[in-house]
């Protein structure tokens, strides 16, 4: 029984309150974990409570897998550093430091390569180096079909591209390749473009190279608070914030712009809704798929 519910009377005697079951307030040895009992799988993302539970049960250390190195760069003669003189026509970097942080929260080990002009030479000697020291490279700009966009001719002239212009919205530009044996990922210049496709498709491959075997952010579903007409086959993800609708029943907004340059849809919303290339028109009340940023940020 719990002390603070007995009454101390003198002498050593106390004085137990009635109606106390047997066993009450007991905690039995094995009652949580038994022994042979496995409590972490392998490729378990290691939060907190994970490492709580591996204390409780003794254990001091743990064996993880090496953190993943990632290079990172972007390129195009108008981007330019945050916190310098901005020239007419230029743009700062958003996207570099928007995967940087993203692939830090991963656990990866990120080597900021910086900003690369529209020199096809200095693309190619720069993923060429990459692959001396890296798990994975990741570049922004450059996969497009414009005549200074150098990256895809440098990562198929040093490797192989295995997809390129995926029928995504935004993003298409996306590109996943090798450069000499090591993975890597072509974001559009497009900072939103970016992101999703970071989100969507890039995150995966970086949780799987640092050994995760949960790769798919959690969705849900929720009310369409909008109506849209999808091209077909393409795959669609919109900015919305999510709202109380009728009966409480969670409800998605479309962001007024969804352009894919326009950063605030990103921070002004709650997620994605993921319209699969098969899916054509959306009418308010519909049911659709909702990833919120939440599941994919970290």
């Amino acid at each position: 029984m719990m002390q603070e519910d007995a009454s101390e009377l003198g002498d050593g005697a106390v004085m137990i309150p009635a109606g106390l079951k047997i066993g009450a307030n007991r905690r039995s040895a094995g009652e949580d974990i038994q022994k042979g009992d496995r409590i972490l799988n392998r490729g378990l993302r290691l939060k907190p409570q994970h490492l709580g539970i591996a204390a409780s049960v003794g254990r001091s250390q743990l064996t993880v897998y090496t953190a993943l190195r990632v290079a990172i760069f972007s390129t195009g003669d108008e981007v330019k550093e945050p916190g310098t003189p901005l020239p007419l026509g230029g743009i700062y970097d958003a996207n570099r430091i928007m995967v940087a942080a993203f692939c830090e929260a991963l656990g990866a080990h990120v080597n900021d390569l910086g900003i690369l002009p529209d020199k096809s030479d200095q693309i190619r000697s720069a993923l060429e180096e990459a692959t001396e020291s890296h798990d994975l490279i990741i570049t922004s700009g450059g996969v497009s079909v414009g005549d200074e966009d150098h990256v895809k001719a440098a990562v198929e002239e040093l490797g192989q591209l295995h997809f390129w212009r995926l029928a995504i919205k935004p993003g298409r530009p996306i590109a996943l390749g090798q450069v000499r044996g090591v993975p890597f990922a072509g974001l559009p210049g497009n900072p939103v473009a970016a992101m999703v496709t970071f989100l969507r498709i890039v995150r995966p491959v970086v949780l799987a190279l640092s050994g995760a075997t949960e790769l798919t952010p959690k969705s849900y579903q929720v009310a369409s608070g909008f109506a849209y007409t999808k091209k077909r086959p393409r795959r669609e993800l919109i900015r919305v914030h999510i709202v109380a609708g009728d009966n409480n029943v969670p409800t998605a907004h479309r962001f007024k712009d969804q352009g894919a340059g326009i950063l605030t849809s990103i921070t002004s919303s709650d997620g994605l809704v993921e319209l699969s290339e098969d899916h054509g028109e959306v009418k308010v009340g519909d049911m659709v798929e909702f990833i919120p940023f939440c599941e994919v940020d970290a």
